[in-house]
């Protein structure tokens, strides 16, 4: 079927990771004081390595996984984020990249009804996106270098692809920033890089988090 809606994630509800200003299982945030938060430690089958035929392109996951943002400095208008697997580098020798956002206008997220206090980031959000909300951009994922070989299709090498860690279980890291002004310069399919140069470039110290969650090989 056409961007099916995963299954059961809603029921995968736990105590939220929260990742900022302290020491969690999972990892530390010692960044400024926005918050990420899941429903989940390990990312579910939906969204990763087991994912069903009908949720993959190209043999990839592609239903991007749901989570929280809290507590964003009250001047910020726009999300920027990026996924990516560090526990890759032995295994081939760079940090994959799962997932690139840029120039998300905050006021299109909705709030998560369990908590007035934290945006909500829905299932399957990455394939969405383009129509919902067209100012928004995605970058290239580690699929569309010529190293790897899958192909230009931007369906799979601009959006969401899920950990299929090879070896054992990964580590992925999210780390999401907010600032009060788009990025300038970044246009669909820009390269991770590009995100941290306008990063760096920009006057403001933007707000920012981490969070860390498992993908089983």
């Amino acid at each position: 079927p056409a961007n099916p809606a995963p299954l059961g994630w809603r029921g995968l509800r736990m105590d939220r990771q929260m990742s900022q200003g302290r020491e969690t299982s999972r990892g530390r945030d010692t960044l400024k004081h926005m918050k990420i938060s899941a429903d989940f430690t390990v990312v579910p089958d939906d969204f990763a390595k087991a994912a069903a035929p009908e949720y993959r392109v190209d043999g990839a996951p592609a239903i991007s996984f749901p989570f929280y943002i809290d507590e964003v400095d009250s001047e910020a208008q726009y999300l920027h984020w990026a996924f990516t697997d560090p526990d890759s580098i032995p295994v081939c020798g760079f940090e994959w990249i799962h997932w690139t956002v840029a120039n998300l206008p905050i006021d299109a997220l909705m709030f998560d009804f369990n908590d007035s206090h934290a945006l909500a980031v829905p299932p399957d959000f990455s394939r969405q996106m383009p129509a919902m909300i067209p100012e928004a951009v995605q970058g290239r994922n580690s699929s569309a270098s010529h190293f790897v070989g899958r192909g230009d299709n931007p369906a799979l090498i601009m959006r969401y692809n899920g950990p299929q860690p090879p070896d054992k279980d990964h580590d992925y890291c999210l780390h999401v920033w907010a600032t009060k002004q788009p990025l300038p310069g970044l246009n669909q399919g820009f390269w991770m890089n590009e995100l941290f140069h306008r990063l760096r470039e920009t006057p403001e110290t933007p707000d920012q988090a981490v969070m860390y969650v498992t993908g089983r090989a």
